[in-house]
């Protein structure tokens, strides 16, 4: 006979069964106690035997005794392994989730405004040191004659240069840059960011250019900051 689900309390077949914490789960009903995001056998934390997933697993207090030191090297140690395997899952995924934003045609009409805004400056600053890198260009003549003696000598014309001054170029008017691509989430709670390619943010920050990597994690632009990295998918909610 098929056990009910431990969730939804429905007959649970063999095809979409989990067993996890001494029950029966289909894959849907898997998942966290308090945001219902779809957990799985390696990213789920167990209290009381009720699966939560990283953010929302209840916090315990611990006694003196698990500040003794080998409790300390053990959590250390674990911690370093966590990063690890962080570390080569964020290598393999990698590139995978944003080749296709590169090519939108919004993007390449943002990467064409920013090639012509370099290409004025450049020409701006080119013209600049062309106009202070050359002096004013000589007067050529034919010498005085040298005066006989007792000959009236008449005072020679002063010569006035005068010149005029180069008009500047008038910088062209840059392009405005195109608005944001990508999906929009606004944060529903606070995050630390624990390394250095994720990103901080607080309660009601609007996260923009959001790209989906897995199940946990998306890769978004902080509006309020303009900060960029990796966040926990279930730490935001789409607009």
């Amino acid at each position: 006979m098929n056990p009910p689900c431990s969730r939804c309390n429905r007959i649970v077949y063999p095809t979409e069964k989990v067993n996890c914490l001494d029950k029966v789960w289909h894959k849907g009903c898997f998942s966290c106690e308090v945001c219902k995001m779809t957990l799985n056998m390696k990213n789920y934390k167990g209290f009381n035997k009720t699966p939560y997933c990283n953010a929302h697993y209840p916090k315990t207090n611990f006694t003196p005794v698990a500040d003794s030191i080998e409790n300390l090297r053990l959590k250390k140690q674990s911690q370093m392994q966590s990063q690890v395997h962080y570390k080569e899952e964020f290598e393999k995924s990698k590139g995978k989730g944003f080749s296709a934003v590169a090519d939108t045609p919004e993007m390449q009409r943002f990467k064409k405004a920013q090639d012509q805004i370099s290409n004025i400056k450049y020409h701006e600053d080119f013209e600049k040191r062309k106009m202070g890198g050359e002096g004013p260009p000589p007067q050529l003549g034919n010498p005085s004659p040298v005066p006989s003696p007792g000959a009236y000598q008449q005072p020679a014309a002063s010569q006035n240069y005068h010149f005029e001054p180069t008009p500047e170029p008038v910088p062209q008017a840059a392009a405005a840059p195109p608005p944001s691509a990508g999906k929009r989430y606004r944060a529903v709670y606070d995050y630390a960011a624990a390394d250095e390619d994720e990103v901080s943010f607080m309660d009601g920050d609007v996260i923009v250019d959001v790209q989906q990597i897995d199940e946990g994690w998306m890769y978004g632009r902080v509006e309020r900051t303009g900060q960029q990295g990796m966040l926990p998918a279930n730490y935001v909610e789409a607009i």
